[in-house]
């Protein structure tokens, strides 16, 4: 039986299991859906001719409230494209990669209950942890990143919150039909446990992550580490930071031998509707293997162009500086949101300069509930792959809307 099919046949099953009592109340449902429409433009100097890709991903879904508690969530996408651009699975390798491959997909397939101290989810799910930097959609890409996986989740006070996640397979951003199998989905042994403690305007996150890749043995990896992010004032304004530190090591039956550390650090200074913020986050390196994130959504870090989703095996220093807020008038108060950052990339090993960057960003509202943005990266090489510039625009729209009783 595939995948899908057992995810189905598992939630069937959970249904009928919902205790009778329950019966006579009256199911709610609702239809969900994510229209999103983008162009991007690539102009990389590897590439004799620039990578034009127009793409259109629906996702849409049903999400059923069957008994108190109980939610059934059922979710599929669809991608469709034009222009002259390689997709990972449409092998025009004489462009530049986008991968937003076309085609259409079981996202998610989950049951899940809860109530004020916790809850569990079965099934095929969206899993974002913290920042994302270890574990998260990789929601940039049109094809989102899902996992078979079981969730649960303990709050044995309001300050504390504990999850742990057992991930049984991974569907990656690449799609069901990228070229390299490897790159369309994992089966996984993996183990994610976070504890998160908040009190008034910070918060503490310790984690455990034992990440155990059965196809890729050399991507299994366990990391420990410690997050602490906060404000001084509880308004959110003035001072705040945001501090992590971690450390990996080789995991379960990968053949390589390694301890990596990690760290970030990142003041902040908000006034009225802008922060700025400087950063320096490092990925260690030892010149043979380097700190990995394979479960990450790499694209918000280490700048937009995507030039660090594999980390070298020198190891990165990302030092940055970037600000960024709202604006607006009337209706549109706060709905005007901007962002720029500029990124300069080292070795840890080698003191190598790899290369400096910029990334601007401009959201804003358009007619009818939809939402534009604008968007630009730009990274100038120097020891370190090659210069590279790309541009996004965007429309989508979301939206919800309950089914009659």
């Amino acid at each position: 039986m595939s995948t899908p099919a057992r995810l189905c046949s598992a939630i069937a099953v959970a249904l009928f299991a919902i205790p009778m009592a329950h019966a006579a109340d009256t199911p709610k449902s609702s239809v969900e859906w994510d229209l999103r429409v983008r162009h991007e433009s690539i102009d990389d100097a590897g590439f004799s001719r620039n990578a034009e890709a127009t793409t259109a991903r629906l996702r849409a879904g049903l999400r059923l409230l069957p008994a108190p508690g109980w939610t059934v969530l059922l979710e599929g996408e669809g991608i469709a494209g034009a222009g002259n651009y390689n997709s990972g699975a449409n092998g025009k390798t004489q462009y530049p990669t986008v991968m937003d491959p076309t085609g259409a997909e079981l996202n998610q397939a989950w049951i899940g209950w809860k109530n004020t101290q916790g809850g569990v989810t079965l099934g095929r799910q969206r899993i974002m942890l913290d920042n994302q930097r270890w574990v998260g959609n990789v929601g940039w890409r049109q094809n989102e990143q899902t996992f078979d996986a079981l969730a649960t989740q303990w709050k044995p006070s309001a300050s504390l919150t504990l999850n742990y996640f057992w991930l049984d397979k991974v569907h990656r951003a690449a799609g069901d039909k990228a070229l390299n199998k490897l790159a369309r989905e994992r089966n996984l042994d993996t183990h994610l446990l976070n504890l998160a403690w908040k009190h008034g305007s910070q918060s503490v996150v310790g984690y455990g992550y034992l990440h155990d890749d059965n196809d890729v043995a050399s991507a299994s990896t366990a990391t420990w580490g410690l997050r602490w992010v906060g404000t001084l004032d509880k308004t959110g304004q003035g001072f705040g930071w945001a501090a992590e530190w971690a450390r990996q090591t080789d995991y379960a039956r990968n053949p390589l031998h390694f301890s990596h550390n990690y760290w970030l650090l990142e003041p902040n200074w908000t006034h009225g509707k802008t922060t700025v913020r400087a950063g320096w986050e490092h990925l260690g390196g030892d010149g043979v293997t380097a700190l990995q994130t394979p479960l990450a959504t790499v694209h918000i870090f280490n700048g937009w162009d995507d030039q660090f989703t594999v980390t070298p095996a020198k190891g990165l220093e990302d030092r940055y500086l970037g600000a960024g807020g709202k604006f607006g008038r009337g209706k549109y108060d706060g709905k005007w949101v901007w962002a720029v950052s500029w990124h300069d990339y080292r070795s840890n090993v080698g003191s190598l300069h790899y290369g400096h960057e910029w990334n601007a960003s401009l959201a804003f509202p358009l007619a009818g509930g939809l939402n534009g943005l604008v968007k630009v990266a730009d990274y100038r090489a120097n020891a370190f792959s090659r210069d590279n510039t790309k541009l996004w625009l965007q429309v989508e729209w979301r939206g919800t809307h309950a089914l009659a009783q």
